[in-house]
């Protein structure tokens, strides 16, 4: 094809060859325009390079003929094509750094070279093949200023922008999963965090690792790790979606990054959402793996501004909830230690503690419901530290699984529970809880064998308590396990019963004297919008099916004992009957040679109510005050400290680490005020409750603080008022601790 119409300056001059002056070199002048036209066709048709232009409008007027044959598309399909929508710029693209698009690009009429476009025409006739070109443009305008479009050049550079798009992808992203590296969210993180300061915007952390992932490696495989990190990433994506980041950063590490989002009520949601579905039973090619995951939360401006120091505050958020037991989210705040630390400290003296005999087994009773006797106790593990005090089980139990610990820890409590009941009448049984790593182990029959000779006790009266995790790995050995068991004559109880999706299957292969309901279901049962009643009734009612026999534990209040009693529970474990006992009041109250206990608790089951002795910041108007939050509920508190604040007073509650929650006074007795929240506050995940809101560091630097991360403690009413001070309202009284606890 001739380019006369584009180069038409070059078809004007008619001046004839003319030969050189160097020897029969036939040299090509500017004068000689068939000669150059020649040229030009030639150079379009090779690969080398394109050239094309535009008019004012912006649409495509020349295209060389060889670039159309390159597309296999009819050039008269492509001219009169809107340059912005024939060519596209990647926002991935490893060439290319201008964020800006195209389209402003072309509006702007300036010179661009080189710039790697990708070409959008044929995506309706479903293609396959993605091309990209290397385009360069120069504006041409008339004699008189206006804009006549474009004149440029092009040519594919498919092959080299897909290596370097490939070798960016392996820079980037991690082999295995799929998802963003360490490189690549430390990167996105510190791009975020760097614009959102400016435009003082917050940005939500997550770090998570996954609990007993260790335990599947070595069971399973390493193969069989990397498809359960395989199918952990794909459900991650699922549910965080477009709302953020999803990253492996190594190992069983993975961190979420969430743009835009500071309520703590909805990353708890989320961090709830990640925990329950990634517990979830994976299937491993004709086996499953049962895991868990930690979560640590920190949100950006309040618990770091830079990088560095946000991902060391969801660091230590994450330690803080592993610290806290399995399955549980933790924010991150200002008082948190160095819980890797901790943990150290923790394991070495667990280790004394085991050495030097510092550990007991205490009894909770399981009592029949139609008479209240008791049949059997469940043996738990406490602590009580020299110096630390007593250390819970949810602290202490998660650690010592992460290593071979746990399996000492079992075996002593084996043995422990076996000596401490055949002290107790021969009608009543002990129950001991035993982790998947000690029914692992291959000596495990040996010692519950030793366990039953050395203390004489039958062993029909010894029940083991088991979870679905003892199911993963190799289901041939388990089955063997199972038998030798049985074979002994000890009793098999499936403990947390209906928190799993393949729990019934496990009733069918598994030889169970015993299941145990939840005690989540029973938290929950007296509630009208939810269906764990049902659920109670529907375990229950195929037990009894299976002739299996149930115990439903966690039972606190009356209202929860008329529910599970008219559901058919036979068995009730919980503290409306008794907390954990120790050996010396066991013995002493079955003296008389059987044990009854009357029920005895709150008529109606709080889950949310906390006893508490917590120094507050009460303020009025103007004015700050001093007091003492006794009991806390998502939805209102008990205040000491404050005389004269009649009903109806509009307060803020200044909790700390810039948590203000506004409220209103609804009852009042002398210096106690009881009030009623705003807006209620959710968990934090371990525990205890926070606002979903915080004073934003960028308030408080505008009230002339420093801008940094949200300190621990209060803040001054300078930072949080300005104007004149009026007289105070209200008198200030001292509150002893007695009553409350620290």
């Amino acid at each position: 094809m001739a380019v006369k119409g584009l180069f038409k300056g070059f078809a004007a001059e008619k001046a004839a060859p003319q030969e050189s002056a160097r020897g029969d070199a036939h040299v090509i002048t500017p004068a000689d325009s068939t000669r150059r036209l020649e040229i030009l066709d030639d150079f379009e048709s090779t690969d080398f390079g394109w050239l094309w232009a535009s008019d004012a409008d912006g649409r495509l007027i020349y295209i060389s003929k060889r670039a159309a044959e390159k597309l296999k598309m009819p050039l008269e399909e492509i001219l009169a094509q809107p340059l912005a929508e024939i060519f596209e710029v990647d926002p991935d693209n490893p060439f290319e750094k201008s964020d800006r698009p195209f389209k402003f690009q072309l509006s702007a009429r300036s010179k661009f070279v080189e710039l790697v476009v990708r070409v959008a025409l044929g995506k309706s006739k479903n293609e396959t093949k993605r091309t990209w070109w290397s385009i360069s443009g120069q504006p041409k305008f008339d004699e008189n200023g206006n804009f006549k479009g474009y004149r440029g050049s092009a040519n594919d550079v498919t092959v080299e922008y897909e290596r370097k798009l490939q070798d960016s992808q392996l820079a980037e992203y991690d082999a295995l999963t799929g998802l963003a590296n360490r490189y690549r969210m430390n990167k996105r993180l510190e791009g975020l965090l760097a614009s959102y300061k400016a435009a003082k915007r917050s940005c939500a952390l997550m770090m998570l690792d996954l609990d007993r992932f260790k335990h599947v490696n070595d069971t399973m495989g390493h193969q069989a790790g990397d498809d359960l990190l395989k199918q952990v990433a794909d459900r991650l994506c699922r549910i965080i979606g477009d709302r953020g980041e999803v990253g492996r950063l190594g190992g069983d590490e993975f961190q979420v990054i969430l743009p835009d989002i500071d309520d703590r009520g909805s990353l708890g949601e989320i961090a709830d959402k990640v925990i329950q579905i990634v517990s979830q039973p994976y299937p491993i090619g004709d086996n499953r793996a049962i895991i868990g995951t930690s979560v640590g939360i920190a949100i950006a401006p309040y618990d770091g501004l830079e990088k560095e120091e946000l991902v060391h505050s969801s660091d230590l958020a994450l330690y803080a909830a592993k610290n806290s037991g399995r399955g549980q989210f933790r924010f991150y705040s200002a008082d948190l230690k160095d819980e890797s630390e901790e943990r150290r400290l923790l394991m070495e003296d667990l280790k004394e503690a085991l050495e030097g005999d510092q550990l007991e087994l205490h009894y909770q009773p399981v009592v029949r419901a139609t008479d209240n006797m008791v049949v059997s106790f469940e043996g738990l593990m406490r602590w009580e530290h020299p110096e630390r005090g007593f250390v819970s089980p949810a602290l202490f139990i998660p650690a010592a699984e992460e290593s071979n610990l746990i399996i000492q820890l079992g075996d002593w409590a084996l043995r422990r529970a076996c000596r401490d009941a055949a002290n107790w009448p021969q009608s009543v049984r002990v129950a001991v809880n035993v982790s998947a790593l000690q029914f692992a182990n291959p000596g495990f029959p040996d010692t519950v064998t030793e366990a039953l000779t050395a203390s004489g006790l039958d062993p029909s009266r010894l029940e083991l308590e088991l979870t679905e995790s003892v199911f993963m790995g190799d289901s041939e050995a388990v089955d063997e396990i199972f038998k030798t068991l049985r074979g002994l004559g000890v009793r098999l109880a499936l403990d947390d019963f209906g928190t799993g999706y393949s729990s019934l299957s496990y009733l069918r292969s598994a030889p169970f004297d015993k299941i145990k309901v939840d005690k989540s279901f029973v938290d929950s049962c007296t509630l009208k919008d939810q269906n764990s009643a049902k659920i109670i009734a529907a375990i229950i009612g195929l037990s009894n099916a299976l002739g299996i026999e149930t115990t439903v534990e966690g039972v606190e209040a009356f209202d929860q004992l008329e529910v599970v009693r008219s559901k058919g529970a036979r068995y009730i474990q919980g503290w409306i009957y008794s907390k954990a006992l120790k050996q010396e009041e066991i013995l002493e109250r079955m003296s008389s040679g059987e044990f009854k206990i009357e029920p005895d608790g709150p008529d109606l089951y709080r889950s949310d109510r906390r006893t508490v002795f917590r120094r507050i910041g009460i303020i009025h108007e103007d004015h700050r005050y001093n007091g003492v939050m006794r009991d806390l509920s998502k939805t209102g508190a008990q205040i000491e400290g404050l005389l004269g604040v009649p009903v109806d007073t509009s307060l803020v509650l200044d909790m700390g680490g810039g948590q203000l929650a506004v409220c209103k006074v609804t009852r009042v007795k002398d210096a106690e005020i009881g009030v009623e929240f705003e807006t209620p506050l959710v968990s934090d995940g371990s525990g205890g409750l926070c606002t979903r809101h915080r004073v934003s560091p960028y308030a408080l630097a505008a009230a002339g603080m420093p801008l940094e991360s949200l300190p621990a403690g209060n803040y001054p009413m300078q930072a949080l008022s300005n104007g004149p001070r009026s007289k105070p309202q209200f008198m200030e009284t001292t509150v002893a601790a007695a009553g409350g606890r620290y």
